[in-house]
């Protein structure tokens, strides 16, 4: 047990938590995982917790849970704050760790392109703590209108601005239109939550740039029926107190969610390695660092574009194949045997838009309203982590689809850090 070779991996995503089911139990490995928090969280789901659809609870599981019987896998919560490549350890909570293997799988923050000053104007959505802060932004606005009746204050409060055409984006603005117009229209007297104005804001030529052009039209026709506004061809000037400024025109909003980028999480920024723009690690075709040939980075925080004209895109089915790859090709190293480039097979991009309506690519096949839907559905469930998780997540939807409730609306006043803007 002594000759047991130490992996380290930082962060328990998509990604990590491959790398460790790829490897459990496996005696000649000792795993070590150090993250920040001690939870694994289902990304994909994140807007239907801050749209008041599911619990915090429905898509996070306990990191320890997960590796309960994997006798050969350690958790450590804390944040790394230092590696050393030359010494081969990692340093975090004022504990060192050496490493014969370490992989990067830290996932991605939100990026403002350089206007860092738009981040205190405005929400993100990358972490349960993001949810939670929109979550109670959203449901205290109508509060404080049905305070204030029908004023120029309680418009401003009931409208939301989403920046990003992106998945994220598209499918906020959906579920805000849908919690707004629908779901908790008859639960306010003095206000109609019907009024409320959603804005969906994108830079580019057309939403979901990823898809089709036959997706990105379906998708922006089924928000205009749910009235969302789509703005296209319209990049952000500057975001203040309320404000979005627009070449043409300035939107008035307390509600601002910022969905428009992501960078490399803020450990990558103080690595001193070869990166892009967006501070993701450039990796070679074995997901290495190159000239660290024990070091791998995946997911998120990875810039794999060889031989693509592109990089690979930051969504969780590349971290997943990442990962069981890089699992594969340690074994492979220290079985002195031959190892394969890492190729990705494209699975597809999916998006809803609301209720009964998504959109979903897979190759040449393209589904659009009801049977994109139910196949996003089944996709999300089948990759859950956890069979709680799963049947809490089926229940949750299965309930809100028949009797058009979001059982989520709490207010949380206890947690820190939650601003509402009012």
């Amino acid at each position: 047990m002594k000759d047991r070779k130490k992996i380290v991996i930082v962060g328990a995503g998509f990604g990590g938590l491959q790398v460790i089911k790829s490897l459990a139990n496996n005696k000649n490995y000792e795993i070590i995982v150090i993250d920040k928090r001690n939870h694994h969280l289902f990304q994909p789901l994140l807007y239907q917790v801050a749209t008041a659809v599911l619990s915090p609870a429905d898509i996070a599981i306990p990191s320890r849970s997960i590796t309960t019987k994997y006798k050969n896998v350690k958790i450590l919560l804390g944040e790394v704050t230092e590696i050393n490549f030359d010494s081969q350890t990692v340093s975090f909570q004022n504990n060192v760790e050496n490493y014969d293997y370490l992989i990067l799988a830290i996932g991605a923050q939100t990026s403002y392109f350089g206007k860092k000053d738009w981040q205190k104007y405005t929400f993100g959505l990358k972490n349960l703590k993001d949810a939670l802060a929109v979550r109670r932004q959203i449901l205290y606005s109508f509060e404080q209108a049905e305070l204030l009746g029908y004023t120029e204050k309680s418009k401003i409060l009931m409208n939301y601005v989403i920046i990003g055409g992106g998945p994220t984006g598209v499918e906020l603005a959906g579920s805000i239109a849908e919690l707004s117009h629908t779901i908790i229209r008859k639960d306010f007297r003095n206000i109609d939550s019907g009024m409320a104005k959603v804005t969906l804001i994108e830079a580019g030529s057309r939403l979901l740039p990823a898809f089709s052009e036959k997706s990105s039209n379906f998708t922006k026709k089924q928000l205009e029926n749910r009235g969302v506004e789509v703005i296209l061809n319209s990049p952000v000037l500057d975001i203040k107190d309320s404000e979005v400024v627009l070449e043409n025109r300035t939107i008035q909003s307390k509600t601002i969610i910022w969905a428009a980028g992501v960078e490399a999480s803020s450990l990558a920024h103080k690595l001193s390695l070869n990166k892009d723009k967006s501070n993701r690690i450039l990796v070679d075709e074995y997901c290495r660092i190159p000239n660290l040939k024990n070091v791998f980075a995946i997911g998120d925080v990875a810039n794999f574009s060889v031989n693509r004209n592109k990089p690979l895109p930051g969504v969780s089915p590349v971290a997943m194949q990442q990962g069981r790859y890089v699992a594969k090709v340690i074994k492979l190293i220290d079985n002195q045997k031959q190892i394969q480039k890492f190729e990705y097979f494209d699975k597809g991009n999916m998006a809803t838009i609301g209720r009964t309506d998504a959109v979903a690519e897979f190759g040449k096949m393209r589904l659009q309203g009801f049977l994109g839907w139910i196949g996003w559905l089944f996709v999300h469930l089948v990759y859950q982590v956890g069979f709680k998780n799963k049947m809490s997540t089926l229940i949750s939807w299965t309930w809100s689809y028949l009797t058009f409730r979001a059982g989520s609306r709490l207010i949380q006043e206890d947690v820190e850090d939650l601003s509402v803007r009012s």
